[in-house]
C-alpha cells in the first residue's frame, strides 16, 4: 500500500454529513486535506464522492431521502453543484481543483468512451487536479440498468479503468466485523481478509451486513462486492471508517487502519477488466463439464462442442457470461456468435460450423484472449 502511485477512494454520504442530514463542510474539508497532501506528495488520486443527494435535501430543506426516482434525480440535481463547491474551497489553500466528472454506466459500456474517460482521467493528473467522480443521477435510472446502484461499485469500475494499486472505501463503521457492531459490543474488528469471495458469503448472509441507510444506497454488502471486483482483478482494499482523523494518509503509511482485502493473483489487464467486471453481459452460455474445466483451469478457448444451452439474445462482440453445468458463472468473455447463430452449432465439432452456418468465421466461440475468468 505505501508504494501506491495511483489510489481511489470512495466516500460515502454519512462520512460527509452532519447529524441533520447536510453536508458538512468541515467533514468536506477534512477529507480534501488528505487527499491533498496525497497528491502533493506525488500521487495520483481520484476521488468517488457521494453526497449530492444528501447535499440537495439540505438546500432544499428535505428532512427524508425521498423514494421518488424524479425527486431523487432533482435533490441530486441541486447538490450536485453544492458539493463540488465545498471541495473547490478546501483545496484552494492547497492551490488545487477539483475537477467534476459525472459518469454513467453508458459511458463505461461502450469500449471508446471508456478509454476516454481514462484519457481525461490521466490528463487532469498531469495538470495536478483531483478528479472527483459521481454518477450523473440525473439521467441514471435503476429500473433500465442503466445505473451503477452505488458508488462503491462505480469506485471499483474506476480502480479497474486506471489500474489503480489500491481501492479505499470509507463509510461510517471501522472496517469488517465479525459481527453487527452496531448491535454487538463484542464484535470484533478482521485486519486483513486474503479470501474475498469466502468473506463476502459469509457477511452477505447476515442481516446486518446488506442493510442500507436513509442517506445513501450502500452497506457493507455492495462494499465487499466492490472489493471482490477489484480483489479479483489483482489490487488491494481497504474498507475503514471515514471520519477517523488522518484515515486516509494513515493507510498509506501501512497503519492497521480498517480491514485490508489483499489482492487475488497477478494484476490483470486492462482490456480484461473492461471485459469481466465492467460491460454488463448480455447473455448466458451453460456449459459442459469438460469445456468448464478446459476454460477454467486450463486457460483454453470456448469451442462450440463443449456448449449446452443458450440464454438471451446477443450480438457478435457482446460479453456474455459462461456457466459450469450446476448454473454458477465462473467467466466472461466476447461472443465471436450471435446467439441465433450459437444455437445452431452448440455441442457440435468445430469442423461442421461451415456445414451449418454456410461459413465458419471463427474456430471457437469465445477465444481466451477475449475471456476472463472470475474470482
Amino acid at each position: 500500500m505505501t508504494a501506491a502511485d495511483t489510489v481511489v477512494v470512495k466516500v460515502g454520504s454519512r462520512v460527509l454529513t452532519g447529524d441533520d442530514g447536510a453536508l458538512d463542510d468541515e467533514h468536506v474539508a477534512a477529507v480534501a486535506n488528505q487527499l491533498a497532501e496525497l497528491r502533493l506528495g506525488g500521487r495520483k488520486v481520484v476521488l468517488v464522492s457521494s453526497g449530492a443527494v444528501a447535499a440537495g435535501l439540505g438546500r432544499l430543506g428535505w428532512k427524508r431521502r425521498p423514494t421518488d426516482v424524479a425527486e431523487l434525480q432533482a435533490a441530486a440535481a441541486v447538490g450536485q453543484s453544492r458539493l463540488i463547491e465545498s471541495y473547490n474551497r478546501a483545496l484552494a489553500p492547497h492551490r488545487l481543483n477539483a475537477a467534476q466528472i459525472l459518469l454513467t454506466v453508458d459511458d463505461l459500456q461502450h469500449r471508446a468512451r471508456y478509454l476516454n474517460v481514462r484519457n481525461t482521467l490521466n490528463a487532469l493528473f498531469r495538470c495536478g487536479a483531483i478528479p472527483i467522480i459521481n454518477e450523473n443521477d440525473t439521467v441514471a435510472v435503476d429500473e433500465l440498468q442503466l445505473s451503477f446502484g452505488d458508488n462503491d461499485r462505480l469506485a471499483a469500475m474506476v480502480t479497474n479503468l486506471l489500474r489503480a494499486p489500491l481501492m479505499i472505501l470509507l463509510s461510517d463503521v471501522e472496517g469488517v466485523y465479525d459481527r453487527n457492531p452496531k448491535t454487538d459490543p463484542a464484535a470484533t474488528r478482521i485486519s486483513v481478509i486474503t479470501d474475498i469471495a469466502a468473506a463476502q458469503q459469509q457477511f452477505v448472509q447476515d442481516s446486518w451486513a446488506g442493510q442500507a441507510i436513509q442517506l445513501s444506497r450502500g452497506g457493507m454488502a455492495s462494499k465487499l462486492r466492490a472489493a471482490r471486483v477489484v480483489a479479483a482483478a489483482g489490487e488491494s482494499v481497504v474498507i475503514a471508517r471515514g471520519r477517523r482523523p488522518n484515515v486516509i494518509v494513515d493507510i498509506l503509511a501501512g497503519e492497521d487502519v480498517g480491514t485490508l482485502i489483499l489482492a487475488e493473483g497477478r494484476a490483470v489487464d486492462s482490456r480484461k477488466r473492461w471485459i469481466g467486471w465492467t460491460v454488463n453481459p448480455r447473455g448466458r452460455l451453460m456449459l459442459d463439464a469438460g469445456a468448464a474445466k478446459a476454460v477454467q483451469l486450463n486457460g483454453r478457448s470456448l469451442l462450440a462442442v463443449g456448449v449446452r444451452s443458450v440464454e438471451g439474445n446477443f450480438s457478435k462482440g457482446d460479453v456474455i457470461c459462461l456457466c459450469d453445468d450446476g448454473g454458477r458463472e465462473f467467466a466472461r468473455g466476447l461472443s465471436n456468435y450471435s446467439s441465433s447463430d450459437l444455437a445452431k452449432i452448440i455441442g457440435r465439432p468445430t469442423d461442421r460450423i461451415a456445414e451449418i452456418l454456410g461459413h465458419c468465421p471463427y474456430q471457437e466461440v469465445v477465444h481466451r484472449d477475449n475471456l476472463v475468468v472470475l474470482g
